[in-house]
């Protein structure tokens, strides 16, 4: 009988303990099912926001590719100008000097006959002095040290 009130005993408290720690696994179900939810729900939204930056970035793609042509186009235009610049210069620069020279040369040396003829002598005329100021201007600014 002794053993039949031990063996009672044991029993009891061995459904106490297994309802003492079937508490805690109810609750932790409880998280995991919430966790899953959540999950779901974050992986629901995140989609349509995946699906929006690789459509934005494809766009982005796109938008440097024409402007990788501008730029192609534009270092081209460069060179052609270059080109175009060396080219004039070569050609024309070099007999547009030699005109410009003779020119210069031409409207002295008619202006110095056309004086000669006049009677006066070019030579004798001295340069006017070259001045840093305007005659009779004050050397500085009012208000300035």
């Amino acid at each position: 009988m002794i053993g039949d009130i031990a063996g009672l005993i044991a029993a009891v408290a061995f459904v106490a303990l297994v309802g003492l720690l079937a508490v805690p696994l109810l609750k932790l179900g409880r998280v995991f099912d919430e966790a899953r939810e959540s999950i779901k729900d974050l992986t629901e939204h995140s989609v349509p926001i995946l699906d929006e930056a690789v459509e934005t970035v494809a766009g982005t793609n796109a938008q440097l590719a024409k402007v990788d042509t501008i730029t192609t186009s534009a270092a081209q235009v460069s060179e052609n100008v270059s080109a175009l610049a060396a080219l004039y210069s070569s050609v024309l620069g070099g007999p547009l000097i030699k005109v410009a020279s003779a020119a210069y040369g031409l409207q002295k040396a008619s202006g110095r006959a056309w004086s000669r003829m006049r009677g006066v002598d070019p030579d004798d005329t001295p340069a006017p002095e070259p001045t840093l100021r305007p005659e009779g201007g004050p050397t500085r600014r009012k208000g300035t040290r």
